[in-house]
């Protein structure tokens, strides 16, 4: 193994935790529709999850090369910026999934070592053609093509099952669906797990224990699979919850259909060393499935949640690490605040998320509404029906006029007038 400085073993460990984050946090993208559908039980489909993220970190190297070779110039990059970038995507991951947004932990990643990288060198420390063309471009056009490719093949395989008995075309498709989850996990540790890799390797040559230009090391690619599969084994429940029923109701044809068309982007991506995010992808397959189906809906309210996080998570990761690599400037105190600083902010987040706990027994359950306002019948309350959080299992899932009306009490009888008077003798 290449000589390791403390620092050095900080910055390898910290990228480690964010390869874990990242594995709770991307969860869903392989797994929640076979979850929502009831494929696979939850556990059992985080664990399969798990497994084939190990064996996809294996498959390739071309997005570490993106990340250590391509982003940032390696010159004059000092361990102390990778740290930065670190935290500013550990912290990203973490925010969103307390509010259980699917925001991209490829981009917080790059983000960060962006913002890093300016604060300490200008911005000539980044390429700016390898971040418009290998990550800006791939990030919009990424779930524009998953998304139509999605639903496109629903449509396809509504046509093709028009004259199967339902239940069983749905038994032969959750079947599919189990394969294709496996396929978006095997895709999933061939992008993700070697956007670690990169990020390690780069503090390798940082730190002048790798020369410039260096695949990763051996060692780098098992403990970055190993992290990230034990990431996927926790499950990032609360995203799963949002991406299984939050942004659209599935049913088995739509989720095979979204986890085959998004694998094939994901696996096309990485042949070409693109660093997509798998998130985005993911979930411009999920919708697009969700308006394959006839009468199919996507919650927008949701959706627009989700793009400004997807918009913000760039420059905010690339904020925090400029901050932190700024503080990192006054020496070892400043390395220290940072360290706890990064420490105190996850136990905080932590302790927030237990407030309201989201795990394998209740993540197919809808979220408490938090607002009970009563709107009047008719054209808002079907606009609010087609973005609302799903209901809990057995419950009505749309809101009509009908069911509206019955929940107003209906009001006491008027009392009878009261008898005249009778006239007074003349």
């Amino acid at each position: 193994m290449e000589h390791i400085t403390l620092l050095l073993g900080i910055v390898i460990i910290t990228a480690l935790v964010f390869d874990f984050t990242n594995g709770f946090h991307d969860t869903a993208n392989a797994m929640a529709t076979t979850i929502s559908t009831g494929a696979l039980k939850p556990k059992t489909a985080v664990a399969m999850s798990a497994v084939l993220n190990l064996v996809g970190a294996f498959m390739s190297v071309e997005v570490a090369k993106t990340i250590s070779k391509g982003l940032v110039n390696e010159e004059g990059i000092q361990p102390e910026v990778i740290f930065a970038a670190l935290v500013g995507a550990i912290l990203w991951n973490l925010v969103t999934w307390l509010v259980g947004l699917p925001s991209s932990s490829s981009h917080a990643l790059m983000g960060g070592l962006v913002g890093a990288a300016v604060a300490s060198a200008g911005l000539g420390a980044v390429n700016g053609d390898t971040l418009v063309t290998k990550v800006l471009l791939p990030a919009i056009a990424a779930p524009i093509v998953a998304g139509v490719a999605a639903m496109l093949a629903s449509k396809l395989t509504y046509k093709l099952g028009a004259n199967v008995d339902e239940k069983t075309s749905a038994k032969g498709y959750k079947a599919g669906q189990i394969a294709s989850a496996g396929l978006v996990s095997l895709a999933h540790g061939t992008n993700d797990a070697q956007k670690t890799m990169g990020i390690i390797t780069l503090a390798l040559v940082a730190g002048g224990a790798l020369a410039p230009g260096s695949n990763p090391p051996v060692w780098v690619i098992v403990s970055a699979g190993m992290a990230i599969a034990m990431g996927t084994y926790l499950g990032g429940w609360r995203i799963i919850r949002t991406m299984g029923s939050g942004l659209t109701d599935l049913q088995p044809q739509q989720g095979f259909a979204a986890q085959t068309s998004a694998a094939s982007v994901i696996l096309a991506s990485s042949s070409l060393g693109f660093s997509l995010s798998t998130t985005h992808a993911c979930s411009g397959a999920v919708m697009g499935a969700g308006l394959g189906r006839k009468g199919g809906v996507v919650r927008w309210s949701t959706a627009s949640r989700m793009f400004i996080a997807w918009g913000l998570t760039l420059p905010a990761a690339a904020l925090v690490a400029a901050g932190a690599e700024l503080v990192m400037r006054t020496g070892d105190v400043g390395v220290a605040a940072v360290a706890l600083f990064l420490v105190g902010s996850c136990v905080a987040i932590w302790l927030i998320s237990r407030r309201q706990v989201v795990d394998h027994t209740n993540v197919n359950e809808a979220a408490e509404p938090t607002d009970t306002t009563v709107e009047a019948p008719g054209v808002v309350t079907t606009a609010i029906a087609a973005v609302a959080v799903p209901p809990v299992a057995g419950t009505t899932a749309a809101v009509t006029d009908e069911a509206f009306k019955a929940t107003i009490p209906t009001p006491a009888p008027a009392a009878p007038p009261a008898p005249a008077a009778p006239a007074a003798a003349v």
